[in-house]
């Protein structure tokens, strides 16, 4: 049987090994499950991929029926318990927001006339000629510029921040699963891997050479021994901590004096 893995699952271990223990190997089931920015991320990725089906079945939602459609996956998905981080920011301020990421795409996106393939579509990747290590990961909406020629894997971004492009050359996500496209259409395509940050009404765009993605394979495959070779999962305190499911739990904020780095205590 194969070893699949996640790029979410490699980037946790990166982030912090011991929310990768907590989280993969231990399977804790944290007090608080999600905070509002997952809420708002996961509303608006079910939002925009609904709007992307109605277009396939040749319907084409106004702004209105979109917004609506957004309030609806709000509510029914919404509990009190959601974790804000942010002191000044409320509930409503993150649904208000939600509806400014609509208006904003739908106003420049509109007609949505991009010859989508596929949504939400499930992506395996083989690292190893042997196929035990493996990659899977979801394309939140693939589709073929019919002027460019192109394949287009488009990934949302309901975050603040907006790297900058040394962040989009580097990005591992989106590159593993041009690997898959590669590999399922076999045509020599080009791929044009395409950011969307809802925020900054952005688009971001980059591309691979097929030596990038080998090299790709061969860190991907390294980090994944990396992990199974590890003993110790020392907790690294950052900035992200604050948004973490299991901060409640974790020894590093168990003590004060530490604000910074890593930790070597598991």
């Amino acid at each position: 049987m194969p070893k699949i893995y996640s790029h979410s699952r490699l980037s946790t271990f990166e982030q912090c090994p011991l929310k990768f223990k907590f989280r993969y190997i231990e399977k804790i089931i944290p007090e608080v499950e999600k905070t509002i920015e997952i809420h708002l991320g996961t509303v608006i990725h079910n939002t925009l991929e609904w709007l992307y089906t109605q277009v396939k079945n040749k319907k084409t939602p106004t702004l209105d029926q979109a917004i609506r459609f957004y309030a609806k996956k709000w509510e029914e998905n919404y509990k009190p318990e959601i974790l804000i981080v942010k002191s000044k920011m409320t509930a409503k301020d993150y649904f208000e927001k939600g509806v400014q990421f609509i208006m904003d795409y739908h106003a420049k996106n509109h007609p949505f006339d991009e010859n989508t393939i596929e949504l939400e579509k499930k992506i395996l990747i083989s690292l190893d000629e042997e196929k035990k290590y493996q990659i899977q990961g979801f394309i939140d909406r693939l589709a073929y510029n019919l002027k460019t020629e192109q394949y287009e894997i488009h990934d949302y971004k309901t975050a603040n921040y907006l790297p900058n492009q040394e962040k989009f050359e580097n990005d591992r996500q989106l590159a593993l699963y041009s690997i898959g496209i590669k590999e399922l259409f076999s045509d020599d395509k080009e791929i044009c891997l395409i950011w969307h940050y809802l925020a900054h009404n952005q688009k971001i765009c980059s591309k691979r050479t097929d030596e990038q993605l080998s090299q790709l394979k061969k860190e991907t495959l390294e980090l994944i021994k990396q992990i199974e070779a590890t003993e110790k999962f020392p907790p690294y305190v950052s900035k992200l901590c604050d948004w973490c499911e299991y901060k409640t739990i974790c020894p590093a904020w168990q003590k004060p004096e530490n604000t910074d780095g890593k930790l070597d205590i598991w």
